[in-house]
Parts: C-alpha cells; sequence; structure tokens
C-alpha cells in the first residue's frame, strides 16, 4: 500500500505535512456565511494545549461524513485534498471510502476520519449505517446543479436523524472553475440563504483547480479540534481524581439529608 493511500502511516507520523500544521483559527469562506462566529481557538482549548502538564489524553480523532446526490464531486473533493489527485472519470462511489488526514493544532496531534459516502440510492442503506456519531457533517452539492442544491435538507436531515449529537454543519458547492461569474454570483446567493436555513457554514470550491479545498478542509479540522479539546476539558472538570490518574469518579451532586420533625401534642399516633 503506497504511504499516502494508508490511514495507519499518516496516524503514526511524527509530524504533519507543514500544510496541515495549524496555529492560527481559520477564516469562513464568507463572513457571513457562517453560524460559527468564533475568531480564535477558545481560551480554555489553547490553555490545554500550551500547558506544561499535559491536560489531555489519547488520540485525538474527530469524525467528518461527506454526503450529497451522485456525482456531485464528493469523491473528487476529498481525493484533491487528501492526494492531490483529479480524475475526471466518474466512478460511483459503493457503499463507503475511508480516508485519515493528520494535522498539527496548536503542536497537538489530531486526525480526522473523513467517510466518503455513496449518493446512490440502491447504497443508501449501507452509507447510513456510517453516518453515527459524526462530529461534523459536510453536505456537498454541484453548483451547475439547483437541483442537486435543492436535495440537501433532505441528506442533513438523515445525517442528524443518525446522530445525538449537535455536529458542525458545511454546505459546500462544488465544481466552481465551471461557473460564468454573473451565473455563480446568483447561484452563490441562493445557496447562502439554503446554508443559513440550514445552520451550516456555506463554501465554494473547485476539486480541479484546487480553489478554496485546502482551506475549507482546515477550517472543518481546527473546528473539530476545538470542539473535541472542549467536550474533554468539561468531561474532565466533572470527574474527581482518587489516588491516580488511572481512577476517575463522576461528582455527583449530594441530597441533604432532611431533619426529622418533632411531633407536637397534636400529631397522630
Amino acid at each position: 500500500m503506497l504511504e499516502s493511500r494508508s490511514a495507519i502511516y499518516k496516524m503514526l507520523k511524527d509530524k504533519a505535512h507543514k500544510d496541515r500544521q495549524i496555529n492560527t483559527f481559520p477564516r469562513p469562506y464568507r463572513s457571513v456565511a457562517t453560524p460559527y462566529k468564533q475568531l480564535d481557538f477558545s481560551r480554555v482549548v489553547r490553555e490545554a494545549c500550551s500547558s506544561s502538564r499535559p491536560v489531555m489524553s489519547g488520540l485525538k480523532i474527530s469524525k467528518a461524513i461527506f454526503l450529497g446526490d451522485v456525482a456531485v464531486g464528493k469523491t473528487c473533493l476529498v481525493n484533491r485534498f487528501c492526494h492531490q489527485v483529479f480524475d475526471s472519470n466518474y466512478k460511483a462511489t459503493i457503499g463507503v471510502d475511508f480516508e485519515v488526514e493528520r494535522f498539527d493544532i496548536l503542536q497537538v496531534p489530531f486526525n480526522l476520519q473523513i467517510w466518503d459516502t455513496a449518493g446512490q440510492e440502491r447504497f443508501k442503506c449501507i452509507a447510513s449505517s456510517y453516518y453515527r456519531g459524526a462530529h461534523v457533517v459536510v453536505i456537498v452539492f454541484d453548483l451547475t446543479s439547483l437541483m442537486s442544491l435543492s436535495h440537501c435538507p433532505q441528506w442533513l436531515e438523515e445525517a442528524l436523524n443518525a446522530n445525538s449529537g449537535s455536529p458542525h454543519i458545511f454546505l459546500v458547492g462544488t465544481k466552481r472553475d465551471l461557473m460564468m461569474k454573473t451565473t455563480f454570483s446568483e447561484v452563490e446567493d441562493h445557496a447562502m440563504k439554503l446554508a443559513d436555513r440550514m445552520g451550516a457554514e456555506f463554501w465554494a470550491v473547485s476539486s480541479r483547480t484546487g480553489d478554496g479545498v485546502s482551506e475549507l478542509f482546515c477550517r472543518i479540522a481546527a473546528l473539530a479540534f476545538d470542539s473535541s479539546v472542549s467536550r474533554e476539558k468539561e468531561a474532565r472538570s466533572n470527574a474527581v481524581t482518587v489516588g491516580s490518574d488511572l481512577v476517575t469518579l463522576n461528582r455527583t451532586p449530594k441530597t441533604p439529608i432532611k431533619p426529622k420533625q418533632k411531633c407536637s401534642g397534636s400529631c397522630s399516633t
């Protein structure tokens, strides 16, 4: 297996590639086209990553699922980022394809699992079983096909039905290189309005030229990392360590014991 296609190799590398090293918070595609308004990693996350004594444990992994209609360019988008290649010959994804990308975020190793799901109806029952546990949901549509855009709310509903948490949501339009400037502006405006209704962050990219692809994935990784570390810190703050770091007990609120009331002469026996 080629090193570039080995998930194990990427996860065990000593250091991420320089374009996967993130120390400043990535900006959105449009500041008006995102529900995620934070401009930097949270204070809690920066303190956790800069502490001389590690306050985090285990391998940092988040799961991102890519959904959308057939032939909108999900696989091309993933391949452009993971392998720096573009293949114009369409090959339908059967079930699910899986990639792992290693990042170093604030000098902390972080792995993003990328699940590229099939858009064909006959594979949907297989692909939907992989929706669970997603930290990021990426709904992909073709900028040259308004029909694929209109199906995006349905894809999002199916993904959210399979997840009990609150994943970050992205609406990504592909094939930007095929759009004329005037037509693109109209489609972009329509897509941004839909993204707002979906509670999603909008991006427009081109897998052929690579325009916006790296920025999109770095943004996804940074938001997922910030959320992951924040959740871990919150979980640790609700636990008390006993003896060593190997044993933790969750704090449970103590119920005060009410004193028994003394019976007066009027109490019945």
